[in-house]
């Protein structure tokens, strides 16, 4: 029985040298960029650590067949079956290989790991072969051939020990048959953790070429795969001629005159960027909602600029990144975020400051990889990145980590020294469910789902007064705008249908002495979506913002007014006349209150505007 044993745990080794393998060739392949960005060996050599428990995932998918095959050779062991289990090998070392072999020929004008959507190419197998140097498609099939041909031959030699004649016992094939899944299904979640393992977990570098060596190839082709199996080739949303569509959202962007007014006295500020986890427009008093939620949001706006018509562009943490960052609306089925072919196609707003020579943190209490976020950040290329890791284990944490206290104070303590102009984010937390905050004096007492989210944000927002005053003390003050933007908004006590207006209602709120003292105070009541944040700083700075195309600048008089919104097969769609809500998958409206006068002209607009969302995501 112990050869049983033996052999599977030699064969899961096996799979996780040959992985290391493929990332060594990759590592050596593009040794010229590596050399070429002054990186060190040891990062290098860290990129095999931080890769471990994503290849452990893929090892574990491996040897799912040979386990099913050990538990037949335990009691029944002729040698056509290890035959069976080295032409198995064979295919998944060719599989492997080809996905790793055509991310060498890919890396190099991508920058990026081989996506699903590379499939489609092999309808024209000729554009592939002319599309690159004869000398590099030879070295390519050779490398292709030789990694294939040489694992195998290790394996058959050193690993693989044929099972001839193997000594039954019926008590060990059934407890390792029993036993065995639970072993290899912690594997395939990557580990007992709470949230299951993903791409991301692997980032470490402020070198993309790291994370993507360190990204283990197989699991993220098949991520790939899943989340665009239902859209690779047909949009989901296809209303109208695709030409027609774009045409209609064209006009939607036109404005009589780019301009805008200008409420920031300077143009470049340093920018503390605070990302509110759900929050709702019903947590501010100035906008229907309960008083003494939010009473220290309700004194900044006092004294800022707040933009009261904000809608969220969907529901999820990682999606409202994409919107805030990259300007990239939310849409069904899928997210960009976490595809890292795709995000790579977009444009970053801390990519456009950092050629400003902004110094640039970010600053999470919880798990970066939760949403895959944590790709998307480095990416990013945050000059700082802290988490929950990053912190002393020594500091009280809820069920998500640390809690935001904490994680404003360490923002605090460290965006002083940085080189100036600074760009600092801090995504809250504590408004997360399970919403344990360590308030100790309730407001509402009612151990309800909903006070616990009010509680939760009264804490979030006695934290930023605290962080606030703290800051007023700091040189770096006087210089510096604050932005508070929810990611997504939230259910409330006012019970909002789902999905509705109110329900994905926010806001948004400019504050700190780099706003001129006549726009102080003021309420721009312009319907705008959380997706029009980026173009309409930057337009505040005076920099060209004309990367994001999906994004408008709030503060130009002659941007059309409309909010789009999405859930899970549908669409949200918002302008001052009324609006709709309309479920693709059922072909039915779930909220429509529209004047019949505008009722075609809005749908067509709320379709047009999905319609080539959806198409541009398919074609990043």
């Amino acid at each position: 029985m112990f050869k049983i044993l033996s052999s599977l745990l030699r064969q899961f080794v096996f799979y996780m040298l040959f992985i290391a393998l493929t990332r060594a060739i990759f590592l050596l392949y593009y040794a010229r960029l590596i050399v070429r960005d002054g990186i060190g060996l040891g990062e290098v050599l860290a990129s095999f650590t931080h890769a471990l428990r994503l290849d452990a995932v893929a090892a574990s998918y491996m040897i799912i067949f040979p386990f099913l095959l050990l538990v037949i050779q335990s009691v029944y062991s002729p040698k056509w079956l290890n035959i069976v289990n080295k032409v198995y090998t064979i295919i998944i070392l060719s599989a492997y290989s080809l996905i790793t072999t055509a991310e060498l020929g890919i890396y190099g004008e991508w920058k990026t790991k081989l996506p699903a959507k590379a499939l489609n190419y092999l309808d024209h197998p000729d554009e592939i072969y002319n599309t690159a140097p004869t000398w590099t498609f030879i070295l390519l099939i050779t490398l292709f051939l030789i990694q294939v041909a040489g694992s195998f031959y290790l394996y058959n030699r050193y690993f693989y020990k044929n099972l001839i004649d193997v000594k039954r016992n019926w008590i060990f094939t059934i407890l390792f048959f029993i036993l065995t899944p639970g072993i290899i299904l912690m594997g395939l979640r990557g580990g007992v953790q709470e949230i299951v393992i993903v791409q991301s977990d692997a980032y470490f570098s402020k070198h993309n070429i790291l994370n993507i060596a360190a990204t283990n190839s197989g699991y993220n082709f098949m991520q790939s795969y899943f989340e665009n199996r239902n859209n690779m080739d047909k949009n989901p949303f296809e209303y109208y001629p695709l030409e027609e569509a774009k045409q209609t959202v064209a006009k939607l962007y036109e404005v009589q005159k780019d301009t805008t007014v200008r409420f920031l006295k300077v143009k470049k500020p340093n920018i503390v960027f605070v990302i509110l986890e759900s929050w709702s427009a019903d947590m501010l008093e100035e906008l229907g909602g309960m008083k003494g939620v939010a009473p220290e949001m309700s004194r900044l706006a006092d004294e800022g600029v707040l933009f009261s018509n904000i809608y969220s562009s969907s529901e999820r943490s990682e999606q409202g990144i994409s919107c805030l960052f990259g300007g990239f609306p939310a849409h069904p089925i899928s997210c960009v975020t976490i595809q890292p072919d795709k995000y790579k196609r977009t444009p970053n707003l801390n990519h456009i400051l950092k050629k400003e020579g902004y110094f640039s943190s970010y600053y999470f209490g919880g798990q970066l990889i939760y949403g895959n976020m944590k790709g998307y950040v480095y990416y990013s290329g945050f000059d700082r990145i802290a988490e929950i890791y990053d912190f002393p284990s020594d500091i009280p944490q809820g069920k998500l980590g640390v809690h935001d206290a904490d994680v404003f104070n360490r923002q605090l303590s460290e965006i002083g020294s940085d080189k100036k102009p600074f760009f600092s984010v801090i995504y809250t937390l504590s408004t997360h469910a399970p919403f344990d905050m360590p308030m100790k004096h309730r407001k509402f007492v009612d151990d309800n789902y909903q006070n616990l989210y009010l509680n939760s944000a009264l804490y979030t927002d006695s934290v930023i007064g605290d962080f606030i005053r703290k800051a007023k003390t700091k040189d770096w003050y006087d210089n510096t705008l604050f932005v508070f933007i929810p990611d997504h908004s939230h259910d409330t006590y006012k019970k909002w249908a789902y999905p509705s207006p109110g329900y994905c209602k926010t806001f948004m709120l400019f504050y700190g002495n780099v706003i001129d003292n006549k726009y102080k105070g003021q309420k721009v009541d312009k319907l705008a979506s959380n997706v029009d944040f980026p173009v309409t700083l930057l337009s505040q700075m005076d920099l060209d913002a004309s990367e994001f195309k999906w994004s408008k600048n709030i503060m130009n008089p002659y941007t059309k007014e409309f909010a789009y919104n999405s859930f899970e097969e549908g669409i949200g769609w918002i302008r001052p006349w009324g609006y709709f809500f309309y479920d693709n998958k059922y072909k039915t409206f779930r909220n429509i209150e529209l004047p019949d006068s505008l009722k075609t002209q809005t749908v067509e607009e709320g379709k047009s505007f999905i319609q080539a969302v959806f198409q541009n995501y398919m074609d990043l």
